[in-house]
């Protein structure tokens, strides 16, 4: 047994617990605010530029084999999601089914990805609003992260339906850019299978392509997102699981489509490689189409963050209701304000601080976020292989096939791309683990009665 803590009584019944969170959205809610929190043309035009320059044509290639492993990672997510219906997502999975400590690490892994995507994306708004403005990009990217947290601390329906709009504009973008580089095919097909990095046919290693799985995978991540919202769907047993599975299938190829146009489209290897995408639709087409574009990808940009803010203050939220936290901690982070139901507290400090942290170095910031995807990814899987022992056996729940195969080779895979990651990132990774295991011990265990227990809330 574990020393698992948790409760299945709604926390308004518990003296000192925040408000509850409110059930308001179904699969189509919960599909467009999880498909903008994946964000196909941020993903597209921020994080695959950079991989187009490290695997040049064998960017598909690498992006189709990390959208494989995520439909096993997907399954996990799904099961463990339905069996744990809770805002903590990762960390309250991990709590119930790993122990308190588990819980505790996954918490922090899922907190810096909290505070680091988000303006890692908000970061690329200034190179498609360069047209209209030069503004630098810490600049611009603090201002959409202040602007998102503006909107985050509406209502969850309101935002489901203004992201739902603004990612109708991510896909005519993506549609457009499709469209012109398959209109402007300069290389064959068979560039994508036997991957080349540079204009004379030098081929890509193999070693290259799986090192770049971890960047593919954060190409992808978003389609978790559900499982956070779990506390605000109706029916989350079936709810899920439809919107884990039907994001990441239309975000994988809303993402995989275009880049294939890119790929062939693009003149030669040394434009593909230096990800200016904005740049080779001007050269398809006109610079008026290309601001179109580039502006439509802002808006993007904007939209995704939005939906992150929500997503990321949920976390903290989260958190709060299971006390990680001093006791004025604890309350600030829980307060839900009683006009829009969101936690605006949490909301206030996800947006803020990741307004602060678009001045840190991008690259950095790329690298860590890398290896704690694949690190996150890793211990979901491996908590799913303890989804169907004991009490958890006949619990009502969504149950993947292939249990116990699928989660073991999912986890086998993840742990050889995490050791092909640089050295830099891993240390970064765990040294911010150790932190939290000394203030683990330090304060969470000596309170073990009324600190970090784990909560699920009942539908």
């Amino acid at each position: 047994m574990t020393d698992t803590v948790s409760t299945t009584a709604p926390p308004s019944e518990h003296e000192g617990r925040p408000r509850p969170l409110v059930r308001s959205i179904g699969v189509l809610g919960g599909t467009l605010l999880t498909l903008s929190c994946l964000t196909p043309a941020s993903s597209l035009f921020v994080v695959v530029p950079p991989l187009l320059g490290e695997t040049g044509t064998g960017t598909v290639l690498t992006i189709v084999l990390a959208a494989i492993l995520c439909i096993g990672v997907a399954l996990c997510y799904s099961e463990l999601g339905t069996l744990v219906p809770s805002a903590g997502g990762e960390y309250a999975m991990l709590g119930i089914l790993a122990g308190r400590f588990a819980g505790w690490m996954m918490f922090v892994l899922s907190f810096i990805i909290v505070m680091i995507i988000p303006p890692i994306i908000a970061l690329g708004t200034a190179e498609y609003i360069s047209s209209v403005a030069d503004i630098s990009p810490p600049v611009a990217g603090a201002a959409v992260m202040i602007l998102s947290t503006l909107m985050g601390l509406l209502n969850l329906r309101a935002n489901a339906w203004i992201t739902g709009i603004f990612l109708c504009l991510e896909i005519i973008a993506i549609a457009v850019v499709s469209f012109l580089g398959f209109s402007h095919v300069s290389r064959p097909a068979s560039v994508l299978v036997t991957p080349t990095i540079t204009d004379s046919g030098d081929a890509l290693s193999a070693i290259t392509i799986v090192a770049g799985l971890a960047v593919a995978l954060f190409v992808l991540q978003g389609f978790t997102t559900a499982v956070y919202l779990s506390e605000e769907m109706r029916d989350p047993r079936r709810t899920v699981v439809r919107t884990v599975l039907w994001t990441l299938g239309i975000g994988a190829a809303v993402i995989i489509i275009p880049v294939i146009a890119i790929t062939l489209g693009a003149p030669d290897i040394a434009t593909l490689t230096s990800g200016d995408v904005a740049g080779m639709v001007t050269t398809w087409s006109n610079t008026g189409v290309g601001t179109f574009v580039s502006l439509s990808i802002a808006l993007a940009i904007v939209n995704a963050v939005i939906v992150m803010v929500i997503q990321n203050s949920r976390v903290l939220y989260a958190s709060a209701r299971d006390r990680a936290w001093p006791a004025a901690l604890n309350r600030s982070f829980g307060t839900v304000s009683h006009r829009f139901g969101s936690p605006w507290v949490s909301t206030l400090v996800v947006g803020l601080g990741g307004a602060a942290l678009c001045f840190a170095p991008v690259d950095t910031l790329n690298g860590v976020t890398s290896v704690v995807v694949t690190a996150m990814y890793l211990g979901v899987a491996i908590a799913s292989l303890a989804a169907r022992r004991g009490e958890f056996k006949g619990a009502p729940a969504w149950r993947m096939k292939g249990w116990p195969v699928l989660p073991v080779v999912i986890a086998g895979a993840l742990v050889y791309i995490l050791v092909q990651q640089s050295i830099t990132d891993l240390l970064i990774t765990l040294a911010t683990l150790v932190v939290a295991a000394v203030y683990w011990l330090l304060y969470l265990r000596p309170r073990a009665a009324d600190r970090w227990v784990v909560t699920v809330v009942s539908e």
